[in-house]
């Protein structure tokens, strides 16, 4: 077992995806964990795989830390209740909003206000006193699924987990967030809340839009074009899979910043749509080619493995047979031959028992890997 930054207990108010997969990390480290749910059932569920034990009323816990674990649109009142209710406690939630919350914590510190479950404390504290035991963060991890049944003790595993301190943090509170994060793997990265709000509204609220809108044009596709979708298709809508109702809850709490960015891409789409409706007049496919151009800049600034540039790779397919083992073997034949493979993908052939692994490797390592799978036999497409 790992050594542990923190050292417990440690209380989880939400027993969802996040809640659970954060329960089920820190159990792996030997920390005590105490979970508490609205939902009995989602509590429950989320004891049954073993993520942590439940809280029993009317005990005398003392937590080290408590993270919320909720729902956007209430994270600021239960983090306000826990705040009161453990004081000796740091408070951090999971919300994938973070200005929003935070005024909205401020204005229910200030009016005495608390989540009913969670009732506050009889003696009141001055809201500056309680705010320095309060970081936001936000984990860069989730599935399309959600609930506790799809939550995974490595769901952080080298994902980012941004810390958003307020003004009023202390030093302590922030270092207790970061040791969380740290102990279920995750890369610690740091924002003030607004820019962190303006960052997810680019690299993730945008990519969920987008998908969404592509995914709905295919509810009334004729059943024969769909048959000729691929990758693209599905890399583009993956994640329109995604929960309605939270992201209700997340677009509505990060709208200023998200839809300065929609204006822009409606600019985008405008001049796309001018440009088609004449596709052969003078300057409109130098526009049409600028347009994907600034596409391959955009992409091209994605970090890839290990946080470089992702260009950096050659790609090749391997055809491979649709039967049990034929993908193990590949993987196994590209490692006696000394390769490393940097990327992976997998997409099947449409009407026929055949699969396309799409391999990425270093781009000096490529022309002889070709050749070295060419002749164990393997039928590679450049």
């Amino acid at each position: 077992m790992n050594p542990s930054h923190l050292n417990g207990p440690v209380l989880i108010l939400g027993t969802g995806l996040l809640g659970a997969s954060i329960g089920l990390g820190l159990r792996s480290r030997g920390i005590d964990v105490v979970l508490a749910d609205s939902s009995p059932s989602a509590q429950a569920v989320a004891v049954d795989i073993g993520a942590g034990r439940p809280l029993q009323p009317g005990t005398d816990l003392e937590p080290e830390l408590v993270v919320v674990a909720v729902p956007p649109d209430v994270t600021a009142a239960v983090v306000a209740a826990a705040l009161r209710n453990y004081p000796a406690a740091v408070v951090v939630d999971v919300a994938s909003v973070k200005a929003s919350v935070l005024a909205e914590l401020q204005a229910l510190l200030l009016s005495g206000t608390a989540e009913p479950e969670l009732p506050a404390a009889s003696i009141p504290v001055p809201p500056g006193v309680e705010l320095t035991r309060y970081v936001g963060t936000h984990p860069m991890a989730g599935r399309e699924r959600s609930g506790p049944v799809a939550a995974r003790g490595e769901l952080f595993t080298s994902m980012p987990w941004v810390l958003c301190p307020s003004g009023d943090s202390s030093a302590a509170a922030i270092k207790t967030a970061q040791s969380l994060a740290i102990d279920l793997g995750a890369v610690v990265f740091r924002f003030a809340p607004a820019e962190h709000d303006a960052a997810v509204a680019l690299v993730s609220h945008l990519p969920q839009i987008m998908s969404s809108l592509v995914a709905g044009r295919l509810q009334d596709a004729p059943a024969h074009a769909l048959s000729l979708a691929g990758n693209g298709l599905r890399d583009v809508t993956r994640i329109a899979a995604s929960d309605p109702s939270l992201w209700v809850q997340i677009l509505g709490a990060n709208a200023a910043p998200l839809v300065a960015i929609l204006e822009q891409v409606r600019h985008d789409l405008d001049r796309l749509i001018n440009t088609l409706h004449a596709p052969a007049a003078p300057g409109a496919r130098l526009d049409l080619a600028q347009l994907i151009s600034e596409g391959n800049a955009g992409q091209g600034r994605i970090p890839g493995k290990h946080g470089g540039p992702a260009q950096q790779y050659a790609w090749l397919t391997v055809l491979v047979d649709d039967k049990p083992g034929q993908i193990a073997r590949l993987l196994t034949e590209i490692g006696q031959i000394g390769v490393n493979i940097e990327d992976l993908r997998l997409d099947h052939s449409a009407g026929k028992e055949m699969g396309r692994v799409e391999l990425s490797v270093m781009p000096n390592r490529r022309v002889g890997l070709v050749e070295e799978l060419t002749d164990r036999g393997w039928k590679v497409i450049l």
